[in-house]
């Protein structure tokens, strides 16, 4: 294994771990709160200014998503051999840079493929490298280190709405984005250099087992239980995804005046932070195969009861709860790989296992607009998607690859 060059060892004594923990949430955050969460806030702005659509407009950014998706499959590969820290640096400069390209864009096509390049970094940068770096590096404490992880970072749209919606009442769009593509190189490069220098650990050993062979990476990706558990967690995050981006309508279909359906949907993202505190006891009660099915189900069913309740408290207490549920998604996602193969290729396995996650957040938009246009209404598009996520959940049953007995290593 080729190991990124370091001088230091991986001591937590030190306070390597720790540093490395604190490092991803500051960027996580960062990275999080400007490529993804910053675009929303200005859209309708960048479309008043340039006469592009919202809807081309967002197209382009989704294309960023679909080259993050793609490209996160060998960004997986290449981080089990060589670890996160030049990756991330690099990513977070290329961020920088595409965030500057995104600015200073003269016409469409260039700001489309701004957003391209920045899918090149959001692949490097997001989640699904840091969470491959902790599980390595924090071993059998991996699911505190990714609760933390999650937690801080699920206040980037808390943090970065509020301060992009502040820059661009005093800047233009593109100023603002100048100003934000500053703060993502400041914040970002340096700390991913600095932050992220212990030794890369070299890859836990294969389990002497009857199944060692079978979690060979290829065999893993082209088994039943893999294939399994990418599409009901992608069908998963379709049904979550949905709701997000829908839910403001859906409130308007109410009756409900948009100033109220932005707090609605803010205390959503509030159960988010609280149902990743949940995780951690849900685990410890419930196996693999059973925490899943709960936790998917519950994903129907909240999505479910926001299509036909009408009582903006219980709309809320919907949303609060479908919050949570997408909360507890996440660490869900981030720990099934090694909750079923073990840490050894987590990289390629998670980095193969997002790509189609990823996809879910970039089609979300328009599967749901266009389902309510076809169904009559968000609600009736809802009750729809909540027939998906039970899908999801009773495939999920089938996800947990079979238990075989062990043998005794060769002599």
């Amino acid at each position: 294994m080729v190991s990124a060059p370091t001088t230091e060892p991986v001591t937590p004594q030190r306070g390597g771990l720790h540093r490395v923990l604190v490092t991803l949430c500051v960027t996580e955050t960062t990275s999080w709160g400007i490529l993804y969460y910053a675009f929303p806030v200005l859209a309708g702005r960048i479309s008043a200014d340039t006469g592009w659509s919202l809807t081309r407009l967002t197209a382009a950014f989704s294309l960023g998503l679909v080259v993050s998706a793609v490209l996160g499959i060998g960004v997986g590969r290449w981080l089990d051999r060589h670890g996160p820290r030049w990756l991330m640096t690099l990513g977070s400069a290329l961020a920088a840079v595409s965030v500057v390209g995104v600015a200073l864009a003269p016409s469409f096509g260039w700001f489309v493929t701004a957003w391209a390049v920045s899918g090149v970094a959001m692949s490097a940068v997001l989640y699904p490298p840091a969470f491959a770096a902790l599980t390595r590096w924090y071993g059998d404490r991996r699911v505190h280190a990714l609760t933390i992880l999650t937690l801080a970072a699920g206040l980037a749209s808390t943090i970065f709405a509020p301060v992009t919606a502040g820059l661009a009442s005093r800047l233009d769009w593109r100023s603002t984005y100048l100003a934000l593509a500053g703060l993502l190189a400041v914040v970002t490069v340096p700390a991913h250099g600095w932050g992220l220098r212990l030794a890369w650990p070299p890859r836990p050993p294969a389990a002497v087992s009857a199944t060692a062979h079978a979690h060979a990476p290829r065999r893993v990706l082209r088994s039943r239980a893999f294939l399994t558990l990418v599409v009901s967690f992608g069908l998963t995050s379709l049904t979550s995804y949905v709701v997000v981006v829908n839910l403001v309508p859906l409130l308007g279909e109410r009756g409900i005046g948009p100033g109220t359906a932005a707090v609605v949907l803010g205390v959503g993202g509030v159960g988010q932070v609280l149902g990743r505190l949940s995780h951690a006891p849900l685990a410890r009660r419930l196996g693999v195969r059973a925490r899943t099915l709960v936790v998917l189900g519950t994903v129907a069913l909240t999505t479910g009861l926001l299509g036909v309740l009408s009582w903006l408290p219980s709309l809320i207490a919907s949303a609060v709860a479908a919050g949570m549920v997408r909360g507890i998604v996440t660490l869900l996602q981030a720990t099934a790989v090694t909750d079923r193969w073990g840490a050894r290729d987590y990289g390629t396995l998670s980095g193969v296992l997002a790509a189609p996650l990823t996809l879910t957040t970039a089609v979300a938009p328009f599967l749901g607009a266009a389902l309510a246009v076809l169904l009559g209404s968000y609600a009736a598009m809802l009750l729809a998607m909540a027939g998906v996520g039970l899908a999801a959940a009773a495939l999920s049953l089938g996800s947990v690859p079979p238990a075989r007995p062990t043998r005794p290593p060769h002599p």
